[in-house]
């Protein structure tokens, strides 16, 4: 079975790198010194700490291997190859709330880097599956648990 492709932005890209990197260099010495102090303090079958060390230490390689995976089947989205006539990856997209006349600015970006408290939301999420291919001017529909919300797309830029 072929991997995901995971779609990034340029800022996307650095930031899991910088990520991994944080995690090799730092993360794994601070926790192998946690094993080792633990393990100092004797009998491990009923050490909590070292129990807890290695806890972290699972988790920490885990995430190593899901971004290193993640970087191995990126696609980097450059900002030259956004367009402004439709909706794509990489777009920031103004769209306006018929009902409600609420006008809010997202940026689409892949799932691997989405925020929606930074109003950055994925391609495969609700809005962004609506607005993708769309043009400035269109209406969409989006289907929401309480709902259905009708947008506008007022404009799209890099």
């Amino acid at each position: 079975m072929a991997e995901k492709e995971v779609i990034l932005t340029q800022e996307g890209l650095k930031k899991l790198e910088e990520e991994l990197e944080h995690l090799k260099s730092v993360k794994r010495r601070e926790v192998a010194e946690r094993i080792k102090v633990a393990i100092g303090y004797g009998d491990i079958s009923e050490n909590s700490e070292y129990e807890d060390a290695k806890n972290e230490q699972a988790f920490i390689e885990g995430r190593i291997m899901t971004l290193e995976k993640m970087l191995r089947n990126a696609r980097i989205i450059n900002n030259e190859d956004v367009s402004t006539d439709t909706v794509s990856v990489g777009a920031i997209v103004t769209l306006k709330d018929l009902e409600f006349g609420d006008v809010v600015e997202y940026n689409i970006v892949g799932t691997a880097e989405s925020d929606p408290l930074q109003n950055k939301i994925s391609n495969e999420s609700p809005v962004g599956k609506a607005i993708l291919g769309k043009s400035k001017g269109s209406t969409v529909d989006v289907s929401v648990p309480a709902g259905v919300i009708q947008y506008e797309i007022i404009d799209i830029k890099k």
